[in-house]
């Protein structure tokens, strides 16, 4: 039995919600997986949402009669926003306190998890990338949080992150307490000395690590670059050129995209080469 041929969820409504938003893939990635799964009637939008805006937003959209929602994708900078709005949240978001899908149950209760930490387990897995002795993680933003969270299920000893400030130090070294990782620190300027971990994870903005590029080992391990647009990244391509396997921000995406599809639509599986190649497509067209 296909899964157009399997009995189908009732329509819902489902969207993301953050600001800026324009840029957002998520839109094209549960599109291409409710039409892969033949969940006609079906929709997801994008909405620009910023913090102050958020619980009135939240409170009308659940007010509005008709199709009723699967569930709400979260970008920056509601992650933690929406926590105070939520029934519940599971222990995955609750390890980092950040959301980034929400999903209601019949009886209107709203609860929280997080996607992107199973996300990159999930991405590292794919490329073969298990179980190492030790990793570095380049920045301590919010995404260096769920980067920790995912290492302390696949490093096996420590990892160190590589930060702006004796401030970003000090969180960073606060998540590896709570996550049960050990996090050592060093400055940015030491920045290059991350190469010598077999896994790299790459959570800085656009452009901030370009500047390491240059000084990389003839042989490297893994990257895992979040980012996916631009892509790729200086580094990225710098490490693909020495034969280094990279991991990119489109491959968290997808992945973390899959299982707010599962969550939302209570199937089991999700298409993830149908939404990779949506996303591939997207990112294409946006460069021509």
């Amino acid at each position: 039995m296909t899964p157009q041929d399997a009995p189908q969820p009732e329509p819902h409504a489902a969207a993301v919600l953050g600001s800026p938003i324009g840029h957002s893939l998520s839109p094209v990635l549960h599109r291409a997986a409710y039409a892969e799964l033949g969940l006609t009637g079906w929709s997801y939008e994008s909405h620009e949402v910023d913090e102050a805006a958020l619980p009135g937003f939240y409170r009308e959209a659940l007010k509005r009669d008709g199709t009723p929602w699967a569930g709400f994708s979260l970008t920056m900078p509601l992650k933690r926003a929406v926590i105070p709005l939520l029934d519940e949240i599971s222990a995955t978001a609750g390890s980092v306190e950040a959301v980034n899908t929400v999903t209601f149950s019949p009886d209107g209760s709203a609860r929280g998890d997080n996607t992107d930490i199973p996300g990159m387990v999930a991405a590292l897995a794919e490329r073969g990338v298990e179980t190492v002795e030790s990793a570095a993680v380049l920045g301590a933003g919010a995404t260096a949080s769920s980067a920790l969270a995912a290492l302390s299920q696949v490093c096996t000893g420590p990892v160190t992150a590589y930060v702006r400030s004796d401030a970003r130090a000090a969180e960073m070294r606060g998540w590896g307490e709570r996550l049960g990782v050990d996090v050592r620190t060093a400055p940015w300027g030491e920045a290059a000395a991350a190469f010598d971990a077999r896994l790299v994870v790459s959570t800085t903005p656009a452009g901030a690590a370009d500047e390491l590029a240059e000084r990389l080992p003839e042989r490297p391990g893994t990257l895992f670059d979040v980012l996916y647009d631009p892509w790729p990244t200086r580094l990225a391509a710098a490490w693909s050129a020495r034969a280094g396997q990279v991991v990119s921000g489109l491959d968290l995406l997808v992945h973390q995209a899959v299982i707010q599809v599962n969550l939302m639509t209570g199937l089991p599986e999700s298409p993830l080469a149908a939404m990779r190649a949506a996303g591939e497509r997207a990112l294409a067209a946006r460069r021509a």
